[in-house]
C-alpha cells in the first residue's frame, strides 16, 4: 500500500533522546542521557502490598472502567498536598488525572492551540513539550531562560508586538533540561503578565518535590490561578510505570479537557490510580522523598566536583537546588553534536542541546543528567567527558 499521513503529523520528529537511548543501552557506556528517575529508590515492596490489599479489599471492582476525571481519593489527596505545602485551595473536582503529564501537554494542545498560532515556551525548552505541541502547528516563539527564570524584557517586547499568542509553557523548578528555577520575583512579575495581557501558562512541575538545598517557592499558579493550568506527577517522585499525572485547571477549562480526554483514552489506568493511592495513604511520601533528595543532592554535588576538576575553564555549568539535570555551556567553537560522537568513542553519552531549541543555530550546549550513576560512576564518565572535549579543542 502507498503510505499516506495526515499534514500536521509530516513535520513531526521522533524523540531525539529516545533516539540516543537506543545508543547508551551498550553496558561499556557511562550515560549522562536519559532523564530517568533512579531505579534503585523505587518503593517496590510497599508498591507490591498495595496491589495485593487493594486487589483483595475491592476484587473485580477495582478492575471495572472508571471516571474520566479520576479516582477521586487520588484528586483529594493531591488538593490536600496542595493545601499542606503551598497554602493553596485547589478544588478536587478541577484536578483531572491523566496518563502522565505528557498527556496533559497532548490534551492542552487539542483544547487550545490553532495551527499557526504563537505559543510561547522557554529557550532551552522541555523537549517533550516542543514535540507534543507541534503535533498542532503552533509557531513557536521562544523566550530566553536565565539565572533568575524568564526574560521578561523579552516577553514584554513580544506580547506588546501584537503576537496571537495566548499559552505560554514553563517548568520553573529545576527545569528540563538546564536546572534553573525561576526567582520568587521572577515568578511574581510573571503572573501579573499573565492577567494583564490575558495569557494562560502551562506551569508543568514534574520536580518541584525533588528540591535538596534551597528555599522552596510558591507556584506560579497560586499568583495567578485563573491564568494557570497546572501540571505535576508521580512519575518522579513514586514510580514512573504507572504513567500517572495530573493537571489543575481553571474551572472555564475543566470541561473541554475532560471532553478531550474522553475521547482520547476514556481514563487513565484504574487500578493505577488505586494502588497509588493505598500507598500514599499508608506510607510516608515525604520519607521517601528525602531517600530520593538526599540520594540526587550528592550525586549532584559529585557532579560539580569533578567537572571542575577535569574541564577546562572555558565550560560553563548551572548549579541546580533539586531535580535531576545540569546543563553545560561550551565555547563556541565546540559543536555538541559532534561532541556527541567523540564522547561515544570515549564510552561516554549525554544529550546535545540543539533538541531543546526551536531555533537551529545555538549547537555548543549539552545537558547532563546525575539522576542515575552513582559518584564513582560519575567521576569515571567526566572524565572520558573531558578527554573528549579536549579533542575537539
Amino acid at each position: 500500500m502507498q503510505p499516506f499521513f495526515s499534514q500536521r503529523f509530516e513535520k513531526v520528529e521522533p524523540s531525539f533522546i529516545r533516539e540516543i537511548l537506543k545508543v547508551t543501552t551498550r553496558p561499556d557506556i557511562i550515560s549522562f542521557a536519559g532523564g530517568l528517575p533512579n531505579p534503585n529508590l523505587f518503593p517496590v515492596k510497599a508498591i507490591e502490598q498495595a496491589c495485593q490489599q487493594v486487589l483483595s479489599e475491592q476484587g473485580a471492582a477495582t478492575l471495572q472502567y472508571a471516571t474520566t476525571e479520576g479516582y477521586a481519593p487520588l484528586r483529594q489527596y493531591i488538593a490536600e498536598r496542595y493545601q499542606t505545602r503551598w497554602g493553596m485551595q485547589v478544588n478536587p473536582d478541577h484536578i483531572l488525572i491523566t496518563s502522565g503529564s505528557q498527556q496533559a501537554l497532548d490534551l492542552l494542545g487539542k483544547v487550545l492551540i490553532d495551527e499557526g498560532q504563537d505559543l510561547i515556551i522557554e529557550e532551552p525548552g522541555y523537549l517533550g513539550a516542543i514535540q507534543a505541541f507541534s503535533v498542532y502547528q503552533p509557531k513557536f516563539r521562544p523566550i530566553t531562560l536565565g539565572e533568575e527564570g524568564l526574560d521578561l524584557a523579552a516577553l514584554d517586547a513580544l506580547l506588546e508586538s501584537g503576537t496571537t499568542a495566548r499559552l505560554l509553557y514553563g517548568v520553573p523548578n529545576f527545569q528540563n533540561p538546564s536546572g534553573v528555577s525561576y526567582s520568587r520575583a521572577n515568578r511574581a512579575a510573571l503572573a501579573e503578565r499573565l492577567i494583564r495581557h490575558n495569557l494562560l501558562m502551562v506551569e508543568d512541575d514534574p520536580y518541584g518535590e525533588l528540591r535538596f538545598e534551597g528555599e522552596s517557592i510558591d507556584p506560579v499558579a497560586k499568583l495567578a490561578p485563573e491564568n494557570t493550568v497546572l501540571l505535576g506527577s508521580f512519575s518522579k517522585t513514586v514510580v514512573p510505570g504507572f504513567r500517572l499525572g495530573w493537571m489543575v485547571v481553571p474551572a472555564w477549562l475543566h470541561k473541554k479537557v475532560t471532553i478531550a480526554k474522553q475521547a482520547t483514552d476514556l481514563h487513565s489506568n484504574a487500578f493505577s490510580q488505586q494502588v497509588l493511592h493505598r500507598f500514599l495513604t499508608t506510607h510516608s511520601l515525604d520519607a521517601h522523598l528525602e531517600k530520593i533528595k538526599e540520594v540526587y543532592g550528592r550525586q549532584r554535588a559529585a557532579m560539580e566536583v569533578a567537572l571542575a576538576r577535569h574541564c577546562p575553564p572555558s565550560v560553563r555549568w548551572t548549579r541546580p537546588e533539586g531535580g535531576m539535570f545540569l546543563w553545560l555551556t561550551l565555547p563556541e567553537s565546540v559543536c555538541a553534536m559532534e561532541l556527541f560522537q567523540v564522547a561515544i568513542e570515549e564510552k561516554v553519552a549525554f544529550v546535545p542541546g540543539a533538541p531543546f531549541y526551536v531555533r537551529p543555530d545555538i549547537k555548543n550546549t549539552l545537558r547532563l543528567s546525575f539522576s542515575c550513576v552513582d559518584e564513582a560512576t560519575i567521576e569515571e564518565g567526566v572524565q572520558r567527558l573531558a578527554r573528549a572535549l579536549r579533542k575537539m579543542l
